[in-house]
């Protein structure tokens, strides 16, 4: 399945029925008066939250949307039909936002939940509507009302608890893969993982969470430099960040130094979250610098350094603990 995680899309809501004029002339109703009947309302726009869906595919290629329009009046006062409201199904943690102006429309977060965004026209008012005392027989009526015109853009954000950040081949993958039942691709050449993948990683009573692994961070990510720009995004619902370090790398601590560079740049509270850091790999290289390593990025990052090893799955037990905890 093809990830897409932004959509912009114009949302058209049904125009109301018209009203007519009409006359009542049945034989045995000798002042029958006016008769014409409201139009009936247009349909709207509604987009759903559906946790069954995991992507915005469905709208790359159908850019424009509409619902059905309000039927005419009918005579003997009889309204006409509204049109049917369209229903647009959306993963959980969609965005909407008007296109043009940025402002935050609504945000879908959980499963069945609804946003009207485009709503449909009035209907008209049929001359039965405009009878009075001293129009006793008008041959007005208006028109139905067009629906409103929406130019949105949708944004996924995945709604993970854990979000796994590293530079590219520090063992994000093999982590989520030995934690979850997640089977991402692995390989040894940056940008292997060109979708956030994504795991439920579970304690042992039963529960667990949603981890994510967020592929692409490079320094200029938050530039839009390599894939990293467009799944910042997914980080910003995360409780926690496992901030993942090559130990094998040339330099683990400008590795460090890097990413926690370009949280900041991006903004958005990022930088505010709870980090956990990890030093993977720990099978590779000498103990004494191992120590040495994971001394330095203590002191630079504040935080206790925990050392593991995704492949060998050591240390996975005392990582686990801290996200409970912290969680």
């Amino acid at each position: 399945m093809q990830f897409i995680d932004q959509a912009k899309i114009i949302l058209k809501a049904g125009k109301g029925g018209n009203g007519i004029v009409s006359f009542r002339r049945e034989k045995f109703v000798p002042a029958g008066g006016p008769s014409g009947g409201n139009g009936g309302k247009g349909g709207s726009i509604i987009l759903m939250a559906d946790s069954n869906l995991q992507t915005l595919l469905d709208f790359k290629f159908k850019r424009e949307i509409f619902a059905k329009d309000g039927c005419k009046g009918g005579p003997n006062k009889r309204s006409g039909a509204a049109g049917e409201d369209t229903i647009l199904k959306v993963p959980c943690g969609t965005e909407i936002r008007d296109f043009n102006t940025g402002i935050i429309l609504g945000d879908l977060t959980q499963d069945k939940q609804s946003l009207t965004v485009a709503y449909g026209g009035r209907g008209g008012h049929g001359n039965a509507y405009y009878l009075s005392n001293q129009n006793r027989a008008p041959e007005s009526f208006t028109e139905g009302k067009d629906g409103e015109i929406w130019e949105v853009q949708l944004e996924l954000k995945l709604l993970a608890e854990v979000g796994i950040i590293g530079l590219p081949n520090a063992g994000k993958s093999t982590l989520i893969s030995v934690l979850s039942s997640a089977q991402p691709k692995i390989a040894n050449y940056p940008f292997t993982t060109l979708i956030p993948n994504l795991g439920v990683v579970r304690k042992s009573d039963g529960n667990g969470c949603l981890f994510a692994d967020i592929p692409g961070l490079i320094s200029g990510a938050a530039d839009g430099v390599g894939l990293g720009h467009d799944f910042l995004r997914h980080i910003q619902r995360t409780k926690i960040l496992i901030h993942m370090i090559d130990s094998i790398a040339e330099n683990p601590i400008n590795d460090f130094e890097i990413i926690e560079q370009e949280l900041k740049q991006y903004g958005r509270g990022l930088l505010n979250k709870e980090r956990i850091v990890v030093l993977n790999k720990m099978e590779l290289v000498d103990e004494n610098y191992l120590k040495i390593i994971t001394q330095k990025l203590e002191n630079i990052s504040q935080k206790k350094v925990l050392v593991i090893s995704s492949s060998l799955q050591k240390g996975l037990s005392s990582l686990l603990s801290e996200v409970w905890h912290r969680i």
